[in-house]
């Protein structure tokens, strides 16, 4: 299973430095045309172009995107959100990725709303490279198929020192990027600042911008200190505008593969219940197997004690997300029942293999099959199909207890597991 770690404790983040990082480590440049070319069809904009260039920062041969703006700046709010929403759809991206480019605009705003009032104005993000940056990564992580519930990344560091902006000279982090962290109740860590030969620190000014910290925290899962036990499977770097004195001005970003996870597979399930009281065992037993002839993962019935403490029976069905209207359609037609309980979750499946393989009893020899199941590269179970020993045990009438375990045996003797 791929990850992404973002690792902003070097020199923060901000929108562009996080598009840069990206084209670096997807080299889909095509998406980032793709996204201007939709940017260029908005009223308020006359012209914006992008050249995705070389540079290195101290040493470390990083992308940069250099924009070319002729626009008019948004006037309020709402605008902003506006142009972000009719870009993504002019891109056909899917609800979660709108959803997520909203979110970010709405912290944003919010940001600047709480510490000046209603009456306020962006300022700074008032801009279509704002657009760009928000959409443009959303759109990046889309479209490579990168999960957002995948996606975790370092404390990123702030900054120290002054900067000017509109509302005039103000200490770093600015008050927008500490609203968003509030919100979001996510951590950052202090600059490990160097020092000039006074032993003084050495300014930095602006490291993460509210831009790029709202895009981070709602796309990052989880933070962590330190990396992960993981293996490397590529690295992008993007650089960001300024040049640092002692510090690579650079996001760099790592896909990874999370050890822990390896040959596990995760799927979207859907678990569905309802509980009936004035049906016999007999539909009960013929939902069961209608259910599992379609196909779900799973079906079992637990005695509960209903409304008006009636004894009743609990059918829970187990399937794939993408099928739970038809189970739902199937028990609501098969029970009678008015209302089903359903309930999304992710499910962690090993990896598996199923083989053949010979055994003997009593003097035959039958070809079974057999499921290896993995974890990390390695066997951890292996299990003979159940209808396989269930033949066995019909055709030579001894019981299936026996049949499994003179099976087993046989799996011991082969040192199979």
């Amino acid at each position: 299973m791929k990850y992404l770690l973002i690792d902003p404790k070097i020199s923060g983040i901000s929108g562009d430095m996080l598009i840069n990082s990206l084209l670096d480590l997807t080299e889909r440049y095509d998406l980032i045309e793709d996204v201007v070319s939709k940017i260029n069809e908005l009223e308020n904009c006359k012209c914006i172009s992008v050249d995705i260039l070389n540079m290195k920062k101290l040493g470390i041969m990083s992308k940069y995107m250099e924009i070319l703006i002729d626009e008019k700046k948004f006037g309020n709010p709402e605008m902003l959100k506006k142009c972000v929403l009719k870009v993504c759809e002019k891109l056909n991206m899917t609800d979660e990725s709108i959803s997520t480019c909203e979110n970010i605009v709405d912290d944003l705003i919010l940001a600047e709303k709480n510490i000046h009032g209603d009456n306020f104005h962006l300022h700074e993000v008032a801009s279509l490279d704002t657009v760009l940056d928000i959409v443009g990564s959303i759109y990046i992580l889309e479209k490579c198929e990168y999960p957002l519930n995948q996606i975790i990344s370092t404390y990123p560091v702030l900054g120290n020192g002054y900067v000017n902006i509109d509302h005039g000279i103000l200490p770093v982090p600015v008050p927008a990027v500490l609203e968003i962290l509030k919100k979001h109740n996510a951590p950052f860590q202090r600059l490990q600042t160097p020092k000039n030969d006074n032993l003084e620190e050495i300014e930095v000014g602006e490291l993460t911008t509210p831009t790029g910290i709202a895009i981070l925290c709602n796309i990052t899962s989880e933070f962590c200190e330190s990396y992960p036990s993981s293996k490397i499977l590529k690295i992008g770097y993007g650089a960001g505008t300024k040049d640092l004195k002692n510090t690579p001005n650079i996001l760099r970003i790592l896909e990874i593969s999370n050890l822990d996870f390896e040959n596990i597979s995760e799927e979207k399930m859907a678990l569905l219940e309802t509980n009936v009281d004035d049906i016999s065992g007999e539909i009960i037993g013929h939902v069961i197997n209608k259910v599992m002839e379609e196909g779900a993962s799973d079906v079992f019935v637990t005695p509960v004690i209903g409304k008006k403490n009636r004894p009743a029976n609990k059918i829970t069905i187990i399937c794939k997300y993408a099928e739970f209207e038809k189970y739902t359609k199937l028990l609501m037609e098969e029970t009678g029942t008015l209302g089903i309980r359903i309930t999304e979750f992710n499910r962690y499946v090993a990896d598996r293999k199923l083989l053949h393989m010979l055994v003997e009893l009593n003097d035959r020899k039958f070809r079974i099959n057999v499921k290896y199941s993995y974890i990390n590269n390695k066997l951890v179970n292996i299990k003979p199909e159940y209808e396989d020993l269930k033949r066995i045990s019909e055709e030579l009438e001894i019981p299936l207890r026996k049949v499994s375990e003179i099976v087993k045996k046989q799996f011991d003797e082969k040192r199979l597991f």
